[in-house]
């Protein structure tokens, strides 16, 4: 259940009360693909950096280890020691991003394994099956994310496609959370808006699944393309035609500025790989803008990546000692990044959520987005 416990603005600031805990919103969920964050990051490192939520992906969870024996071991949670929210993607994003391997069809889409070449189907039902075994916190619906750009025909046709695909994910995850060896049986399900920039497909495409009675909302198909202003634009036509008391989802995006930017337009969830994958190559975020530790002009500073952060990597280590653990291509270094950056990205979500419940929220998007922007 989704409580709205203050707006300010069209900012949202609320819970989601969940068989797997609370969620405070908005939220920002670090991504763990194949059920662990990539930086050598465990689960109790995310107890300690303020995580609530791990997102992993349905697809690469289905090739390896398989989610039969996800299942055959007690679901997700258990397999990674995680006792808090997990979100799973439905496999959807890959009928994208995997343009060369895959067919999409009315039943579904047909893949070859990215790993090994092996023919896969998946389709709605599959989705659900695949991610019922996972036993995630949440599901996503299975859809197709068009490509930027795309004509409008084209565009249309996928959206309607979707919208039937998630009538068939709805009706099998009922039938999946009423089965007796189901460990999951309070799974929740988020329908996801497409439409690409064309506004009225998106405003017409929200309206129709808001009348579905789904758990959440997301919008995808956004960050594959098109400018910031142009994402802007859509989120400020299609967030008023979503339920104001579900929780809306921005997939894949972004950066800081992009989630102080989405959060204003009414936006209370995301996700994203930049903390993590810059992280990996030693850019690191601070308040005073984004560094990279690979710069000769640290190769002396004796002080954390930012002063007063309390993340593992700056209360204990130098900017000197991690540039030289990044340049040595030593683990730890990645490690302490990866670490500090999605502290960074948690502990800016708590502030955002302060200050929606202050009502000072633009005055707290102005300073944070000015003082963001400088770095070396």
């Amino acid at each position: 259940m989704y409580t709205l416990l203050n707006e300010d603005g069209m900012a949202k600031r609320g819970t989601l009360k969940t068989v797997h805990g609370e969620i405070q919103t908005p939220v920002f969920m670090n991504v763990g693909t194949a059920a662990a964050i990539k930086g050598a990051v465990s689960t109790e490192d995310l107890r300690n950096i303020k995580c609530q939520v791990e997102l992993s992906n349905t697809y690469h969870l289905h090739l390896r280890p398989g989610d039969e024996i996800i299942k055959k071991i007690g679901g997700l949670h258990r397999f990674m020691n995680w006792d808090k929210p997990i979100l799973t993607d439905s496999g959807g994003f890959q009928v994208f991003s995997l343009t060369a391997l895959r067919k999409i069809k009315e039943e579904g889409v047909y893949f070859a394994s990215h790993i090994d070449g092996r023919k896969i189907f998946m389709g709605p039902e599959e989705s659900m099956q695949i991610q019922s075994n996972i036993a995630s916190t949440i599901a996503m619906a299975f859809d197709e994310c068009p490509p930027y750009p795309a004509t409008r025909e084209y565009m249309m046709d996928s959206v309607e496609r979707t919208t039937r695909w998630l009538e068939r994910c709805k009706k099998e995850m009922k039938r999946l959370n009423s089965l007796e060896d189901t460990i999951n049986k309070h799974q929740m399900l988020f329908g996801i808006n497409q439409g690409g920039t064309y506004e009225d497909i998106r405003i017409e495409h929200g309206k129709r699944i808001s009348e579905m009675e789904l758990d959440g909302y997301a919008i995808g198909g956004l960050a594959v393309g098109e400018t910031h202003s142009e994402m802007y634009r859509i989120l400020d036509a299609v967030v008023p035609s979503l339920p104001r008391n579900k929780p809306t989802y921005l997939m894949g995006v972004g950066t800081p500025e992009n989630i102080l930017e989405a959060v204003a337009r009414g936006v209370d969830f995301f996700d994203c790989v930049y903390p993590t994958r810059n992280g990996r190559h030693g850019h690191v975020y601070t308040n005073y803008g984004k560094l990279n530790l690979f710069n000769a002009k640290f190769v002396l500073d004796d002080r954390p990546i930012e002063e007063g952060c309390k993340c593992p990597a700056c209360t204990s280590y130098s900017r000197a000692y991690i540039r030289h653990l990044l340049k040595a291509k030593e683990m730890l270094g990645m490690r302490l990044c990866v670490l500090h950056n999605l502290y960074f990205y948690n502990s800016m979500m708590e502030e955002i959520r302060a200050a929606i419940e202050d009502n000072n929220y633009d005055a707290y998007k102005m300073r944070k987005l000015e003082t963001i922007k400088g770095g070396v």
